[in-house]
């Protein structure tokens, strides 16, 4: 396979309705692993839980070793949801976080989530919705109850059935695959996907440079409200000339973890 140069560029924004940003997000280029995490429970709680995801995977060692990175990815997830666990209970108070997190070793990726932040790869002029929401609506869903236009407009649309933080025994899934030159990953929390479609994400995830992939997704989220906090990520995979340089070498690459 040809050898690939990995780099993304993220932004996290507030929106223009809550009072704080209890989303977290993680670019780390030269270990290959990224994540957004988007925090429920108020301000306290919600940012102290997806901070404790982003920085759990800040700390993982990662070699080229892809099925032991995996344990060590799920490791650090798991020990993050013990802390959270045991912080809610000893507070009596209601928190956790969702967390989609992807990595990549030479041609070989995987995806972690739990919850409704999503991972969508962008491969030969289509997109794939890589994960599924952890929500009681994709429940209903799933079980022909409603639409997916119904689910659209449902009053319970953003509860979720699954989360980091919530129960000791965390249900996380975990998909891998293999990866192809030009492919392009957009990890996103909900305050993308509640207002911009999956069409939408797509028309510019796979015709701009990265950074301006993210910085436009984020304009339309702010020109339709933003009500609720929104991050989004996007890894671009380019292939290598021969002086080892990226096809894209002037791109801009990512703002490190927030």
């Amino acid at each position: 396979m040809t050898e690939l140069s990995l780099h993304a560029a993220g932004v996290t924004n507030v929106g223009l309705v809550r009072r704080a940003n209890e989303d977290s997000m993680l670019l780390r280029d030269d270990a290959a692993l990224w994540c957004v995490a988007d925090g429920m429970g108020g301000h306290k709680g919600g940012q102290w839980a997806s901070q404790q995801v982003r920085d759990a995977l800040g700390r993982v060692e990662l070699t080229e070793d892809f099925e032991n990175n995996l344990g060590h990815i799920e490791e650090a997830i798991r020990g993050a949801n013990a802390i959270i666990v045991a912080a809610g209970e000893q507070a009596r108070a209601h928190m956790g976080t969702t967390v989609a997190a992807l990595h990549v070793v030479g041609e070989r990726f995987a995806i972690f989530w739990a919850g409704d932040s999503r991972v969508y790869l962008c491969r030969q002029d289509k997109m794939y919705r890589l994960t599924t929401d952890h929500t009681h609506v994709q429940l209903l869903i799933d079980s022909g109850l409603i639409s997916h236009e119904e689910a659209r407009h449902h009053p319970e649309k953003h509860v979720l059935s699954r989360a980091v933080g919530v129960i000791q025994d965390l249900e996380l899934d975990l998909i891998a695959d293999r990866l192809e030159p030009y492919d392009r990953f957009v990890l996103c929390s909900d305050g993308l996907t509640a207002v911009v479609s999956d069409a939408e994400i797509g028309e510019r995830a796979m015709t701009e440079a990265p950074d301006a992939v993210v910085n436009s997704l984020l304009e339309l989220v702010l020109s339709r409200g933003a009500p609720d906090n929104t991050t989004i990520a996007l890894v671009a995979c380019e292939p290598r000339f021969a002086d080892g340089l990226p096809e894209h070498a002037g791109a801009q690459g990512g703002m490190g973890d927030v």
